[in-house]
């Protein structure tokens, strides 16, 4: 198509399709009826995955533009349909009937109006009794969204609305990567962290019309879901929980360190104090996982840069790492051999652990966390060889 034709085009509507052969002419010929109703210079596409069923001669058939994807899955066919459109804009929709294409103008409306990725919610416009598995009305994805608002505060309350529309050109620029039913979820997270316009319109869901069962998978897709979330949030997945971890270790080892505490008739000594130390060093390494993790994922554009990211490795450079790592590691070398002369004070015999443990277990914590920040420090320096 010539630059004239694309810039005269100013709404692609797609459709990812795997033997649709039951529902999908019915949404294209819904689809071009929303374009002539509203006079809107577009298309219909049906991003086809290895239909088998006659789906590629109906969406002929019925003037659709048809785009072959060879690589599988929902993500895939979805990706294949928005970098072959020539629209400005992009609306997608399942081709099983369950949306209705006729009723798009509020995401085109909202799209003319600025926004970047315009969001329809199901929950706010009406869910057809049947329409919804309750696994996912009251369960799946409530949780998933909330998460999803949680760790990346996105507006959006219904992350995987199916019916979405969007600016080309923005969504393209995300380098959007998944393959599966997570790239619904990839989409709406990264729009929101790189502070895209985002808009909600409600949307109805209809029972779909096809006779066989859906290609989503509940438990397999939700954990999919779920894991991307997980993997896209260092914070949440590493830093929260080892700054917990690290928190309650370091309270429960200074309480001990004294001397062993006794509440409500239990004796809690060096093996807590032991536990506490193991509680603080997993803690430690899961928060240099959450640096690790950040870094990696903005050197490969995973994540947008971090300005606070960015000032805090300018100040905690490799000689600072070692410096501070090689401090550590002294006062825990240093607390053993303050140990060692105890031992050999007593003609290196029998000692009393529980006091000699008091000493031991915080000088091999000194010298795990000390050992763990220097190949910290020479690690993201290699991590930032790209970046330099």
């Amino acid at each position: 198509m010539s630059d004239t034709l694309e810039q005269a085009c100013e709404l692609s509507i797609v459709m990812p399709c795997l033997n649709e052969a039951e529902t999908l002419a019915t949404c294209i010929r819904k689809a071009q009826q929303f374009l002539h109703t509203h006079s809107v210079a577009g298309e219909v596409i049906v991003a086809d995955n290895g239909s088998t069923d006659g789906s590629i001669t109906l969406a002929a058939q019925h003037g659709a533009r048809l785009v072959h994807v060879a690589a599988r899955g929902y993500g895939s066919a979805l990706m294949g349909g928005i970098q072959a459109a020539h629209g400005q804009y992009v609306i997608m929709g399942d081709a099983d009937d369950s949306y209705d294409f006729t009723a798009l103008h509020p995401f085109l409306d909202e799209l003319r109006a600025g926004a970047d990725l315009v969001m329809g919610n199901r929950f706010a416009g009406g869910i057809a009794p049947g329409a919804m598995p309750p696994l996912h009305r009251y369960l799946g994805n409530p949780i998933l969204t909330t998460i999803g608002r949680l760790f990346f505060r996105s507006p959006v309350r219904d992350f995987h609305c199916g019916l979405r529309g969007f600016r080309r050109a923005a969504i393209l620029a995300l380098d959007l990567r998944t393959t599966g039913m997570e790239f619904a979820s990839e989409m709406v997270v990264k729009a929101t962290l790189h502070g895209l316009t985002i808009r909600e319109v409600p949307t109805t869901l209809a029972v779909d019309g096809r006779s066989r069962p859906p290609h989503l998978r509940s438990w397999r897709d939700g954990w999919r879901h779920l894991r991307f979330l997980l993997l896209y949030s260092p914070r949440w997945l590493f830093l929260y929980p080892g700054l917990l971890l690290i928190g309650l270790g370091l309270l429960a080892w200074l309480w001990l360190l004294p001397s062993p505490r006794t509440v409500g008739g239990i004796t809690f000594d060096v093996h807590t104090l032991l536990y506490a130390a193991v509680a603080i060093v997993v803690g430690f390494q899961a928060v240099l996982f959450a640096l690790f993790t950040k870094v990696f994922a903005i050197s490969e554009r995973l994540l947008p840069a971090d300005a606070r990211l960015t000032r805090l490795l300018e100040r905690l450079t490799l000689e600072v790492g070692l410096i501070g790592g090689g401090l550590l590691l002294l006062l825990g070398l240093g607390a053993s051999g303050v140990a060692f002369g105890v031992w050999s004070q007593q003609d290196f015999g029998d000692l009393i652990p529980s006091q000699m443990l008091r000493v031991i277990i915080p000088a091999a914590t000194l010298i795990m966390l000390g050992a763990q920040v220097i190949w910290a420090s020479f690690f993201i320096s290699i991590l930032g060889l790209k970046r330099q």
